[in-house]
């Protein structure tokens, strides 16, 4: 009878989720808040459907220790190093502040003292659940901002384990408890990285050679921590995280992560529809509490942000996109209370379901702001501009050489961008070379080519361009409503500039061509044209074949110096 009650379940929240994403999508909304409506409609207050949520959010809390497993798999901490100082003390600084913020407004509202604890861990923390899944969908995890809520992200993961460890001991400090808590939560991650050092390679080296093998490996040890960390007093994600953290330094990371994601995409699904299953109606005083909450959460933790980001000497623009996207109540949030409520009796159920609300209108919120971001920026880039001058000094992110009147302006230097590098340099031509990726401008100001640090729909970013010498703008990167700003914005200020901007379908090219386009990139149509040339000539003559084999060659070894 269980099984068929969780087919049946599962059966209906996967056709109830999909329902309303494929309705999404029409409607050109985020996803997210597609599952959380599907939660309600199945939930206590819709149709009550689905009535084992015990077991739903089992399933969910999974979908969580398979994010925070592929979190771990894909932080490089070479990468993180870059902004570890923004991220080591403004990520605390921000913890401490907003939860002692949430922890004194919470006591002036009446609150008890355990409960306004509560409360300020739930306004501290951000979700790394959320945050992640929506940089990794606009491909922006390896851009500054994201490397910078990365590592924020990665300081609230460590100080929500001690959150986690101090629970118990809330009522009454027991300094020999906590203590030990902390002891098991280092032990666990001494257990990762002396398995990293010395077992998991050897066992990852022959499990490679079975793509299922390498598949259950992944899984096993994604699962063993998570014991591990159950058995300690620990949440499984906890578990979860730190064995990606341990598996993310084997050459085989981004092969598990291509494997495991259709599964962390299933039970993630199913963490968002419960979400929206958890929710039930609360009074009218936890209503005030609510709204005073989500101003803290949702506009004093992004303005704190914001100003620390300032401080550390990020431009605005960074600055602003790291501050508003960490606008949102944690999953740790949930664990937190759940705990609080179900397991230590510290706080009600009316509070556990007022946290509920503001993960779930939070979560939602930080959703259209994902989608908005660069129209909500270019709206607030004036008024933004007295948060420019708290820097304590300004970051180099880019490098001009004497000659600066540039003739041709590359968007995006990835790949198919370095090759259009290339042949502007063999062609004599003044190039000034814009990216959003760290690594791409750090390498490029030691090659000393004319750089500079950006996206294409930054307006900042385009009007430090002299357009009156630019004969040619190239952009390299696949993103429409980028592509469509940057081509209005060219034409508009220099019509006789020609514009190149790359597509990912036909329908894309269609309307950037009707947009006043030069030419629009089509990188699949565009590689089975070259193909189809280097066949002529290989089939008529095969002695070009070397010397295109030695120049792929290389090309492809340069683009390993960058890290691709």
């Amino acid at each position: 009878m269980l099984e068929a009650n969780l087919v049946f379940d599962l059966s209906v929240i996967i056709i109830v989720a999909t329902f309303f994403a494929y309705l999404a999508r029409i409607l050109k909304q985020p996803l997210i808040p597609a599952y959380i409506i599907a939660g309600l409609v199945l939930g206590p207050i819709g149709l009550g459907v689905v009535r084992d949520l015990g077991l739903i959010k089992a399933l969910s809390e999974i979908g969580i220790a398979f994010l925070l497993f592929i979190v771990g798999l894909e932080i490089d901490f070479k990468k993180l190093r870059s902004v570890s100082f923004v991220s080591l003390i403004g990520g605390t600084l921000q913890v401490i502040l907003t939860f002692l913020f949430g922890y004194i407004i919470s006591l002036f509202l009446g609150l008890s003292e355990t409960v306004s604890i509560y409360a300020g861990l739930v306004v501290a923390f951000s979700s790394t659940m959320v945050v992640v899944k929506l940089l990794g969908d606009k491909g922006e995890i390896g851009t500054l901002h994201g490397r910078i809520i990365l590592g924020i992200l990665l300081m609230q993961d460590i100080l929500v384990f001690f959150a986690l460890a101090m629970m118990n001991s809330l009522t009454e400090v027991n300094y020999i408890f906590v203590g030990f808590s902390l002891l098991k939560l280092f032990s666990l991650f001494f257990i990762a990285f002396i398995a990293s050092r010395y077992l998991l390679p050897g066992l990852f080296r022959f499990a490679a050679k079975s793509n299922e093998l390498l598949f259950l490996l992944s899984i096993t040890m994604c699962f063993l921590f998570a014991i591990f960390a159950y058995f300690l007093g620990f949440s499984i994600a906890i578990g979860a995280f730190i064995a990606g953290v341990g598996v993310a330094n084997l050459p085989y990371s981004f092969d598990i992560i291509g494997k495991v994601v259709s599964l962390k995409d299933f039970f993630a699904t199913i963490f968002f529809v419960s979400l929206g299953m958890q929710l039930v109606f609360i009074s009218a005083d936890m209503l005030k509490l609510l709204g005073i909450f989500l101003l803290i959460v949702v506009i004093f933790k992004p303005l704190l942000l914001l100003i620390l980001s300032s401080l550390f000497g990020y431009e605005k623009r960074t600055s602003f996109l790291t501050a508003v996207s960490l606008g949102q109540v944690s999953e740790f949030s949930l664990i937190l209370v759940g705990t609080g409520f179900y397991t230590l009796k510290h706080v009600s159920q009316e509070f556990f379901s007022l946290v509920v609300f503001m993960t779930i209108i939070t979560i939602t919120i930080t959703s259209y702001l994902f989608k908005h971001e660069a129209a909500i920026y270019r709206i607030l880039a004036g008024p933004l501009e007295i948060f420019r001058h708290l820097a304590l000094y300004h970051r180099k992110m880019g490098y001009t050489a004497r000659e600066s009147k540039d003739r041709v302006v590359l968007f995006g230097c990835h790949r198919m961008g370095s090759i259009f590098l290339k042949t502007f340099s063999k062609a004599g031509k003044n190039t000034l070379v814009i990216d959003h990726d760290p690594d791409v401008i750090d390498h490029l100001i030691k090659e000393k080519v004319n750089c500079m640090y950006g996206d294409m729909d930054n307006s900042e970013v385009l009007r430090r361009i002299v357009w009156k010498n630019t004969e040619l703008v190239v952009s390299a990167v696949q993103k429409f409503k980028s592509s469509v700003y940057l081509v209005e914005y060219v034409k508009s200020v220099n019509p006789k500039t020609s514009v190149f901007v790359t597509a990912k379908t036909v329908g894309e090219a269609l309307d950037l061509y009707e947009l006043g386009a030069d030419y629009v990139i089509l990188p699949h149509i565009s590689a089975g044209e070259l193909i189809a040339s280097l066949l002529k000539k290989v089939i008529k003559s095969k002695k070009d074949l070397v010397r295109f084999r030695n120049d792929h060659i290389k090309h492809l070894l340069s683009l390993g110096e960058l890290h691709y």
